[in-house]
């Protein structure tokens, strides 16, 4: 409508403009007024087409305009509405999750008030069993009335211990369960890596050495006149000599290594200088003693130097040196010192602990055993004094007196000492036993067991480091036995002789039988 009254005022304006300028303008005579009149109204008229056609395409991009801003406003129209109903769509959907979490807490609350009835029901239940072991109890008192005070607190004390037994008993088992599962992989992997990383033999030494003559004609050189030359060596060395019929040789006897090695040196040099005289017999003594200390001083210095440790006292070395003319059973204690250290400082690696330390208390744990006969004591504790002494320091001084058990262990060091000297002992041909002691050790082992009520059979296997018990299923329960298992050991330890320990197996079975006819 804007449009049009626009274009009608545009049109009136041009009709006025002409007919104001026909008025105004000095009136034409004949044709040519009419030609003029005739120009302006053909002018006014394109004029008001010109006009028209603008007006009409103003009015067109008015029309294009305002359909474009209806457009725009209806597209953020539809926009808007869209906004609104996703906003509706979430608080549905939140609303739906409302709606389940509050039926989830229904159904929560409608278990725990089945739980409670449960509860409940199970608490009377409870109440009435306690009514009835009540009652039970009552009757028994009423059984036992007729004992004494003294009898009655007996017979009470003795159910308590029972039971008490018994609980100590499962809590037992299942401690050992639980640890044991643990415990015994990782044992096993730090025993096994230290054995294998240690190789070593062993040579059986005797108590006698043999010593070779160029011929029997040297027999009496060497007893000499009336004796004088055997009982000057003798005397010199502290050992003694069998002169017999053995063939082209002679046997020097003694317990102790270090006199025979020094016999024997002195002896073999005489035979092959041909002077056996007291005099030359003391001056060859004297030097093969000297010679003999210095092989103990280089094999003392050896054995630490392979273990790689250093400073010790050449006392220390010395002494420890001697240990490569002792044995034990079948084994050279020099090489069993190198072996017990080296297995606890494999070991010790494996538990973080210091390597070289463990080494030390490894190889100087037998020292005592090369001067016990000159003191007084066990070889550890008189080993662990000499330590001291020379100036070790006193975690080896622990684990040198505490190897045995004489003394309680302090520390992991100990246990580490203990455990590598009982793996060197307990190696195949560490040890030699004559078969009687052996077997009458085996014996005594089974004997012991079979002693203890409740025990069927007892056999020893793995050469008495194991002891299979076979018990009556009837007398003795599953917990009992675990504590039966615990009271053998202890017997075995305050009664038996044995090397290294022994693993104690108690077994139980229950045999059910039936017969399909």
């Amino acid at each position: 409508m804007t449009i049009a009254i626009g274009i009608t005022l545009c049109i009136l304006g041009v009709v006025l403009g002409v007919v104001l300028a026909q008025r105004l303008s000095p009136a034409p005579r004949g044709e040519q007024a009419e030609d003029a009149r005739q120009h302006l109204l053909d002018a006014a008229r394109t004029e008001a087409e010109q006009i028209k056609r603008d007006a009409q395409v103003e009015s067109k991009e008015l029309l294009l305009r305002a359909q474009e801003t209806a457009e725009a406003e209806l597209r953020a129209r539809r926009e808007e509405i869209e906004r609104e109903s996703q906003r509706l769509g979430k608080q549905e959907a939140a609303q739906t999750r409302k709606a389940e979490i509050l039926a989830s807490r229904e159904e929560e609350q409608s278990r725990r008030d089945r739980n409670i009835q449960n509860r409940e029901q199970a608490a009377e239940q409870t109440a009435k069993r306690a009514e009835d072991i009540a009652e039970q109890a009552a009757k028994r008192l009423e059984q036992i009335a007729g004992l004494s005070v003294e009898q009655a607190r007996a017979k009470l004390a003795d159910e308590v211990r029972e039971d008490a037994r018994r609980q100590a008993a499962i809590d037992v088992k299942r401690i050992e369960e639980e640890y044991r599962l643990q415990a015994e992989e990782r044992a096993k992997t730090i025993i096994g890596t230290a054995v294998q990383r240690y190789a070593s033999e062993y040579v059986a030494e005797k108590t006698v050495s043999v010593v070779p003559l160029p011929s029997d004609d040297m027999k009496g050189r060497i007893i000499g006149r009336e004796g004088r030359n055997i009982r000057a060596l003798e005397a010199a060395t502290g050992i003694d000599l069998i002169i017999d019929d053995t063939p082209e040789a002679v046997i020097i006897s003694c317990f102790n290594p270090v006199r025979r090695e020094i016999a024997k040196l002195a002896l073999s040099r005489l035979i092959a200088d041909g002077r056996i005289h007291p005099t030359r017999i003391e001056e060859s003594v004297q030097k093969a003693s000297e010679e003999i200390d210095q092989l103990c001083k280089e094999a003392g210095e050896q054995a630490a130097f392979d273990l790689g440790l250093h400073k010790m006292h050449p006392e220390l070395l010395r002494t420890l040196g001697k240990l490569k003319f002792r044995t034990a059973g079948a084994q050279n204690l020099l090489q069993h010192s190198i072996e017990v250290g080296w297995l606890a400082g494999a070991m010790a690696a494996e538990l973080n602990i210091n390597v070289k330390l463990a080494r030390r208390a490894g190889l100087l744990h037998d020292i005592g055993r090369a001067v016990d006969q000159d003191t007084e004591g066990s070889h550890a504790m008189v080993g662990a004094s000499l330590c001291k002494k020379l100036g070790e320091p006193p975690k080896v001084v622990d684990a040198v007196a505490s190897h045995h058990g004489e003394r309680p262990p302090t520390g992991a060091l100990d246990y580490l000492v203990d455990a590598a000297n009982v793996l060197s002992n307990s190696r195949p041909g560490a040890r030699r036993e004559q078969l009687e002691s052996y077997i009458q050790r085996l014996t005594n082992l089974e004997k012991l067991c079979q002693s203890i009520p409740g025990v069927d059979k007892a056999y020893a296997i793995q050469a008495g480091r194991e002891l299979r018990i076979l018990v009556e299923n009837d007398k003795i329960s599953d917990e009992q036995a675990v504590l039966l298992s615990r009271d053998i050991t202890r017997k075995i330890e305050e009664e038996a002789t044995y090397p290294g320990q022994v693993r104690v197996c108690v077994i139980r079975e229950t045999r059910s039988t039936d017969y399909a006819r």
